[in-house]
């Protein structure tokens, strides 16, 4: 088995999509109007809007309800990147910070909500 993606649900593809090249410095690869991937080295963000939903199962997912899980990337200086990033990031949960377990962390939201980590060993 290999890992494919996390694939996000949004009502605003072309939002989400422009956010997430924005934040991951890579352009996104589109397949319909629909759907987008952005590759990074280490894994693959799906984007995907809410008529791709009844595809798969009706009411399977909602856009901007995520309330668990955090979509994580590891950069090479959390603060520079924080600094590079300035007025993209609008929804700061906690700003550069060396948890516990020695990472540098840097918690955001994205534009529906969902919770993103950027970290340095």
């Amino acid at each position: 088995m290999q890992f494919a993606s996390v694939r996000i649900i949004t009502a605003d593809v072309a939002r989400l999509v422009a956010f997430y090249e924005r934040v991951l410095g890579v352009p996104a690869t589109w397949a319909t109007e629909h759907f987008a991937e952005l590759r990074t080295d280490g894994a693959t963000l799906a984007i995907a809007g809410t008529a791709t939903v009844p595809m798969f199962a009706p009411g399977f997912a909602r856009p901007a309800a995520n309330a668990s899980a955090i979509v994580e990337f590891q950069v090479d200086d959390v603060d520079r990147v924080h600094k590079e990033l300035g007025d993209t990031l609008t929804d700061v949960v906690n700003g550069p910070a060396t948890m516990p377990w020695g990472n540098r962390s840097l918690l955001f939201r994205d534009p529906d909500g969902n919770l993103v980590n950027f970290f340095t060993r």
